[in-house]
């Protein structure tokens, strides 16, 4: 539903009709003025408004990504009428104009951006890191690339350790400096559940064993970082069924929990779109198998209480499945801004909610247990990471410490930094070492399917020649039945024969006829 004339190879379509909110209530918004001004200029809260833009409308689209990066956002593929799109859309909320970037390869030897829907979109300082996504030519493994703003071009980044097997529909999640991978819909339309963590420092992918009852396999769900450490996962879907549990994921002990539920009652969905401020999640989107989700619900993250942010009509573009949700910030209000969706058609309009919620003072991190100083579940690199930041504590308090002292500290912090080196380069090997026992592994999976596809051959080839030997047999015994008929008939005619000699010496009484039947 674009919120102006769009043109189509030179013809001119008319604006349709678009709905917002107002005080709980449906409008008509055809014929009302809406504001070209920019974001500041809306003056409403918690309320879906249409936003004017000037420049040539994307194509409308759903499960594609977005992303703001310096008063731009971004838009990468999607999904339009079952066909992968690969291009690329921004829309600059100064000027609040669209246009498309002609994205290219960073190298000769790179790999551009394909079409694909069902991606997530994560900015990491100037730049965009893309992951998953269903293409036409899936691939093995799960890719990240990045996309350069400045220079507008795409590169594969280069990744250590095991990486998830391909997908789309899954949730990525900024937690500190790792990307936290959950679920998704992988080959064959199979349900995922299944977590991995790629460390932002040093590439390397890792499969974490979590304890509790994760949440059950699924996709197009969605999911949040609270408070830098807890990741929760909310609603998606199964095959047949929709969900609206909660799960929680501590990324420190890397237990699973089921938080109690306060204030109203979320309705299954899948589809949905999230984006956090502070420590409030707010939700847009989504459906079921019964109907499309109309309420922008928002989860204060601390309490696990649901409240409605505002309702709109059934089918409004905020209300789509598979819509983009990004938060921009000017002048110290937020402002969440949806992109796309699809409600029973395509949406390419931009729709915007100006929220009356402020995130408040940074929260102390809930449930926090600590043993000797030392975070359950943390590997010996952090433990030594830990060590090396009380030493230099310990050298900020104590200002009186002699300089043979601090000599001997700094010997201490350098061997220990040494240990730490030592110890990554040896995970590093270690996980070099894993990741080519996985790919003998997968040889040699595939030499023994090989050697089972030829012994069905040969089981077959096997029961065929007995079936020919049963039916040889079955001639041989015809033909013994038939030499003994044939003996008997020979006994016969021997017998005969002689009867005739005997008969001979008497004289002829005729001949001819009488000779044969006589």
């Amino acid at each position: 539903m674009p919120n102006g004339p769009v043109s189509h190879n030179g013809v001119t379509s008319e604006e349709p009709k678009a709905v917002v909110a107002e005080n709980g209530k449906a409008v008509d918004v055809q014929d009302k003025e809406v504001s070209t001004e920019g974001l500041c200029s809306i003056s409403a809260y918690n309320q879906w408004t249409p936003l004017a833009v000037s420049g040539q409308l994307p194509r409308p689209r759903y499960k594609h990504g977005a992303a703001v990066v310096q008063q731009k956002m971004y838009v990468f593929g999607g999904n339009h009428n079952g066909r992968y799109l690969g291009d690329v859309q921004v829309l600059n909320f100064k000027s609040l104009s669209w246009s498309k970037l002609e994205a290219k390869p960073e190298s000769a030897e790179a790999v551009s951006f394909a079409a694909r829907a069902g991606h997530s979109l994560i900015p990491w300082g100037n730049k965009i890191l893309c992951l998953a996504g269903h293409s036409r030519e899936p691939t093995e493994s799960l890719s990240v690339q990045e996309f350069d703003p400045q220079t507008c071009t795409w590169s594969t980044l280069r990744t250590y350790g095991s990486s998830p097997s391909s997908r789309g529909g899954q949730s990525v999640t900024l937690v500190g400096d790792t990307l936290v991978v959950f679920g998704g819909e992988g080959h064959g339309r199979s349900l995922l559940n299944d977590l991995h963590i790629l460390d932002l420092e040093t590439m390397t992918w890792d499969e974490f064993e979590t304890t509790g009852t994760p949440p059950s396999p699924r996709s197009e769900h969605a999911a949040a970082c609270f408070a830098e450490r807890y990741l929760l996962i909310f609603g998606g879907g199964s095959h047949s069924t929709c969900f609206s549990d909660l799960h929680l994921l501590d990324t420190q002990t890397m237990e699973w929990s089921r938080p109690e539920q306060q204030g109203v009652t979320p309705e299954p969905r899948a589809g949905h779109a999230g984006v956090t401020i502070g420590e409030y999640w707010f939700i847009t989107g989504g459906g079921n198998s019964r109907k499309g989700i109309s309420e922008s619900l928002v989860l204060n993250m601390s309490t696990y209480e649901w409240s409605v942010v505002t309702d709109l009509e059934t089918r409004a573009p905020p209300t789509s499945e598979g819509s983009s949700l990004v938060m921009h910030t000017i002048n110290g209000e937020n402002f969440l801004v949806s992109f796309g969706g699809y409600s029973g058609r395509y949406s390419n309009q931009v729709y915007v909610l100006k929220t009356s919620l402020k995130s408040s003072a940074p929260l102390q991190q809930i449930n926090e247990t600590e043993t000797n100083g030392i975070t359950p579940g943390t590997n010996s690199s952090r433990k030594v990471i830990f060590e090396i930041e009380e030493l230099q504590d310990k050298l900020g308090n104590r200002a009186d410490f002699s300089k043979t002292s601090a000599q001997v500290v700094k010997g201490e912090r350098n061997q220990i930094e040494d240990r730490l080196n030592q110890e990554q380069l040896q995970s590093l090997n270690l996980k070099q070492e894993l990741a080519n026992v996985e790919n003998r592994n997968a040889e040699l999976t595939e030499e023994i399917q090989l050697v089972r596809d030829q012994l069905s051959a040969e089981q077959a080839r096997a029961c065929k020649l007995e079936n020919e030997v049963s039916e040889i047999q079955e001639r041989l015994q015809k033909m013994d039945a038939l030499e003994k008929e044939f003996e008997l008939l020979r006994g016969e005619i021997i017998s005969g024969s002689d009867e005739v000699t005997a008969s001979s010496d008497q004289p002829p009484r005729g001949g001819g006829f009488w000779r044969w039947n006589g």
